[in-house]
């Protein structure tokens, strides 16, 4: 582990290689899981003001469980996530040639809408947990990833570096400049 600022930093983000490739995994990250994507506080608030906008992409199932359930609901754990379409994807996903990809992101790269996507989507499979004192940073390795871990490694691209965009999106340039730092350290420790 490594400590930058209040963040405890799995040595895995920066020894592990990772690039997500669509076309092996088909979007899997969208549609398992225990609950859904994990929100901000303020992120629940966008989803609500953006909702009009990223509808008509939306299956008329999503659409259904949005107009019961809203925008976003608490989880078994009591966090607030996206809702999911009978336990399993995502309410926010839409399919492109088999593919699961996110209406949310769709929109913003039409340029309808300035929200990306929520910003734990962005920084997967980097998994973010809050405490009272500090924030722990962990890789989320699972088999649907395997491909993509193999093809960055060949490629030679560390998981922090593919996650550049969303780590400097969450936490800043100079935050992403002292995980450079580091990952020059631990990197030629190996």
């Amino acid at each position: 582990m490594i400590q930058i600022e209040n963040k405890i930093i799995s040595l895995d983000i920066f020894e592990q290689y990772f690039c997500c490739n669509l076309s092996v995994c088909k979007g899997y990250c969208c549609v398992e899981g225990q609950s859904g994507a994990p929100l901000e506080d303020e992120e629940t608030i966008i989803l609500e003001k953006i909702f009009p906008v990223i509808k008509p992409f939306l299956h008329e199932s999503a659409q259904k469980i949005i107009s019961e359930k809203g925008t976003w609901e608490t989880d078994f754990e009591n966090d607030k996530v996206t809702p999911l379409i009978n336990g399993n994807e995502c309410v926010y996903v839409y399919y492109d040639d088999e593919i699961c990809k996110c209406a949310i992101e769709k929109a913003y790269n039409e340029r309808l809408i300035d929200f990306k996507k929520p910003i734990s989507c962005h920084l997967y499979p980097i998994r973010i947990s809050k405490y009272q004192h500090f924030e722990a940073f962990n890789y989320h390795s699972w088999y649907v990833c395997k491909p993509c871990k193999e093809a960055a490694k060949n490629k030679n691209i560390p998981l922090y570096q593919f996650l550049k965009e969303p780590i400097i999106r969450k936490y800043g340039k100079e935050f992403f400049t002292e995980m450079e730092k580091v990952a020059n350290v631990v990197l030629n420790l190996k």
